[in-house]
C-alpha cells in the first residue's frame, strides 16, 4: 500500500498538470511497462455513442495545459472528434498506485508540430500511415500488405530500408490532436481502500483555431 508521503499534498496545489508531468516522468524512470505513456482515449458521436481505445501521450504541456496524441484524422476517433470535439483521457499506473483522468475540448495540433513528429517516426511507420485507411474495412490481411508494398514503392522505399531521412511526407489525413484540460482528477491508492482523490476544474475560452484562455484552477478533494 501507499505511504502518507505518496498521497496528494494537503492543502492541494493550485494546479494539477505539473503533478501529472512528474508522475509520467516517474513512470518512465520505473521502466515497469513498455509504454508508460499509454492512455485510454474516450470519444463520443454527436448523438452520444461512446467509444474508447488506447493511444500514446506524445506531449504534455502543464502550461498552458494540454496533452497531445497523434492519429489518422479519418479514423473512427478522428471522425468522432470532428463531430463532437470533446474527449476524456485516463492514464493508469497500477504498480505506482496512481491514476489520472483528464477531460476537455480537443483541437488539431499545428501542422508544424504534426510534420515534425511524423518525420521522427520509424520509416516503416511513415509508409504505413499512407497505406492504412484506418478503421475502414478490408477484405484480407494480404490486401493490406499489398497496400503497404504499393506505398513503399510510391516513395521509393525498399524492403528492410532503415534510412530515417527517406522522403516520406506526412499524409494530409494524419496528424496530432491537443486535448486542452478543463477537468483533471488525480487518484492515489490508500490503505483499506481509503484512496486519496481530488479534482481540479477551470473554464476555457476559445482564442483562435487551436488556443484557449483559461481561468485559474479550482481544486476540490473528493471522497473515494
Amino acid at each position: 500500500m501507499t505511504t502518507p508521503s505518496e498521497l496528494l499534498p494537503d492543502p492541494l496545489p493550485s494546479e494539477p498538470l505539473a503533478i501529472v508531468a512528474d508522475w509520467l516522468e516517474q513512470a518512465w524512470r520505473a521502466k515497469r511497462q513498455p509504454n508508460p505513456n499509454a492512455m485510454v482515449l474516450a470519444t463520443a458521436t454527436a448523438d452520444g455513442r461512446p467509444a474508447a481505445r488506447v493511444v500514446l501521450c506524445k506531449g504534455l504541456q502543464p502550461d498552458p495545459g494540454f496533452l497531445v496524441f497523434y492519429t489518422n484524422y479519418e479514423s473512427r476517433k478522428g471522425r468522432e472528434l470532428a463531430g463532437n470535439p470533446r474527449a476524456a483521457l485516463v492514464l493508469h499506473w497500477d504498480y505506482l498506485q496512481r491514476q489520472v483522468r483528464v477531460e476537455g475540448p480537443v483541437v488539431k495540433a499545428p501542422e508544424s508540430d504534426s510534420d515534425a513528429y511524423f518525420a521522427s517516426r520509424p520509416l516503416e511507420s511513415r509508409v504505413g500511415a499512407w497505406a492504412s485507411q484506418q478503421s475502414q474495412p478490408i477484405e484480407s490481411r494480404a490486401r493490406l500488405l499489398e497496400a503497404v508494398k504499393a506505398a513503399a514503392q510510391r516513395f521509393g522505399v525498399t524492403p528492410g530500408q532503415k534510412n530515417a531521412s527517406a522522403a516520406v511526407p506526412r499524409p494530409p489525413h494524419w496528424g496530432g490532436f491537443r486535448l486542452w484540460a478543463d477537468t483533471v482528477e488525480l487518484w492515489v491508492e490508500g490503505d483499506a481502500r481509503i484512496h486519496d482523490r481530488a479534482r481540479w476544474t477551470r473554464t476555457l475560452t476559445p482564442q483562435g483555431a487551436d488556443q484557449f484562455s483559461a481561468t485559474p484552477w479550482s481544486a476540490t478533494r473528493l471522497q473515494p
